[in-house]
């Protein structure tokens, strides 16, 4: 099933209807371990709604949670981020990373930073190489259970990151760079190992980069990496973690305004975004 958030209230898709969820709070959903059996039962006696579309206005599916990530998880990560940042000595740094334990884990956003589907992110005005990252993007409950999965873009400054691997949180954190939705797809089952990740930007209607991956090449397992978000820190209603990507752009490439941001995932959907 999926949960959208809407400007009129919450709604689920399941089956081939849509419930309306009247007054319900995303904070306590989202905090729940059984996410997917809750929303069972009140759906049972929920109004069946019109169908929800591609262009409905739909917000983040995004309350009082944080949205934290994990980086250099898949290995096209590692040789980018190894590459921006070699005259800064930052290359062994990298592998290191990619190799270790430990994953990299960093914050990303607010819900007030934070667009959701047919909205615009930004680049940074101090920025001269700026990519989109898509992500598969973890729904944890309090408990740090993974309860859903939606789509995040990791919008990111490579020039910046690249100069210093210190200056990352200036790179990653700032008013609109980070996309979720359009829906949380709820399930108790992982999703499948070849579940298949696209991107495409489109400039004047014409694609100028289309790139594709699968969740075999995410070396972190997913549960994994929520432990390590969860140890000594707590979430009291739930969490959003990105993945890490495994779709970079060439080195030349870099955003420009009104560019358009698809990015799709299996049984998910489409994020659609435009750069302001």
């Amino acid at each position: 099933m999926k949960l959208y958030r809407t400007v009129s209230g919450l709604l689920v898709e399941y089956e081939r209807q849509t419930y309306a969820l009247g007054d319900a709070d995303l904070d306590s959903l989202l905090a729940r371990d059984d996410l997917y059996g809750h929303l069972l039962r009140v759906i049972g006696g929920s109004p069946v709604v019109a169908e929800v579309t591609g262009d409905a206005p739909l917000l983040a599916p995004i309350s009082t949670q944080e949205v934290w990530a994990a980086g250099v998880t898949y290995f096209r990560s590692r040789s980018a981020r190894m590459d921006e940042s070699k005259d800064a000595g930052g290359g062994t740094f990298y592998d290191r990373v990619y190799s270790a334990e430990r994953p990299e884990l960093f914050f990303k956003s607010t819900a007030s930073r934070a667009v959701g589907h047919l909205d615009k992110v930004a680049v940074r005005s101090d920025a001269k190489w700026s990519v989109p990252e898509p992500e598969l993007t973890l729904v944890c409950s309090a408990k740090g259970k993974i309860t859903g999965y939606t789509i995040g873009n990791d919008m990111s400054s490579r020039d910046i990151e690249g100069e210093n691997p210190l200056y990352l949180p200036q790179a990653k954190v700032y008013h609109r760079s980070c996309a979720l939705g359009p829906a949380i797809l709820v399930t108790e089952q992982p999703l499948r190992r070849d579940t298949r990740i696209t991107l495409e930007i489109l400039r004047d209607n014409a694609s100028v980069f289309s790139g594709a991956t699968t969740l075999d090449q995410l070396k972190r397992d997913p549960q994994t990496l929520v432990d390590y978000l969860f140890r000594d820190n707590a979430f009291p209603t739930g969490a959003f973690l990105l993945t890490g990507t495994g779709i970079v752009p060439p080195d030349n490439f870099t955003l420009h305004a009104r560019d358009e941001i698809r990015i799709s995932i299996d049984q998910i959907d489409t994020l659609i975004n435009f750069v302001a």
